[in-house]
């Protein structure tokens, strides 16, 4: 048995030595680490996710605006977020390039489940009817909902508990998570659901054929700041319904998900997304 641990031990180091070899030839056309990659097995199955980006150089992520996390810069058009910015720091960190591609909340797990894309990168909050459909990474942040309603009407609510009414209305956008919340924190009050982009949940509130948009805290937050005309937000201090915000990825990829997982667990641990949070809503007038 000593006998054949010896020529193992041997064996193994003529092999790094003719991969240090090999590297020195070589020289910058290869990099050592490179050259290491192709010698050694990872384990990684070849249709994985994760193998197939770093074969191709690029990961296709899908979004949907929802500023802090995702939006479009309104003088330049750039895109810019808290979720972009960690998007762009995983594909820097994996060494590939990052291919956006826009989609309402509505079709978000849809496009995700036909394979549009590999990675939904927004603010998706857990839900149990999207968690039967696609597989949530993470979480990497959590956040509740606020309620955004009109000036006009501000007088006429004191608490969350006088929403409970059958003379109230919630606008919500089709898709979002908040959809299948209001009728279980509010089951006396009427629902209208607006298509597009979440923000556009807002517009019946405005015209007053709606009392109330709920959505998430930041994005109402951010929302009422810019819409000081007429908006406001009741009990801002005090988010309803908290819970897991983060990213989702297609079931039936362990090797996929469980790299995200522990990377995502890594920026929440080092302080990534907190420091990311407050840049974007200072940077965005709501700090």
């Amino acid at each position: 048995m000593s006998d054949q641990v010896g020529t193992s031990k041997r064996d193994f180091l003529k092999g790094a030595a003719a991969l240090g070899a090999a590297s020195g030839m070589v020289g910058a056309a290869i990099a050592p680490r490179e050259l290491l990659a192709q010698v050694l097995e990872t384990g990684v199955r070849e249709d994985s996710t994760l193998a197939k980006i770093r074969k191709e150089g690029v990961l296709r992520i899908g979004y949907s605006q929802t500023g802090p996390w995702f939006y479009k810069d309104a003088k330049t058009g750039d895109l810019g977020g808290i979720y972009k910015d960690v998007c762009d720091r995983l594909c820097k960190e994996l060494e590939i390039k990052p291919e956006y591609k826009e989609v309402t909340f509505a079709n978000a797990t849809v496009g995700l489940r036909k394979g549009d894309y590999d990675l939904y990168g927004s603010s998706l909050t857990y839900t149990i009817p999207r968690a039967l459909t696609v597989n949530y990474v993470g979480p990497l942040y959590s956040k509740g909902s606020l309620l955004l309603i009109h000036k006009d009407d501000a007088a006429k609510f004191k608490s969350a508990a006088d929403f409970n009414d059958a003379g109230v209305t919630f606008s919500i956008t089709a898709g979002a998570s908040e959809e299948g919340r209001i009728p279980i924190l509010w089951p006396k009050a009427k629902m209208v659901t607006t298509t597009g982009q979440v923000t556009l949940g807002a517009e019946p509130v405005r015209a007053k054929r709606a009392h109330a948009w709920m959505s998430g805290d930041s994005d109402v937050i951010l929302f009422a700041k810019r819409n000081a005309n007429w908006a406001t937000v009741f009990a801002p201090n005090q988010p309803i319904d908290k819970r897991p915000n983060t990213w989702a990825v297609r079931y039936g990829d362990a090797e996929w998900k469980a790299f995200l997982d522990f990377w995502g667990h890594f920026v929440v641990v080092n302080g990534e997304m907190d420091r990311l949070f407050a840049h974007h809503m200072e940077k965005l007038g709501a700090a």
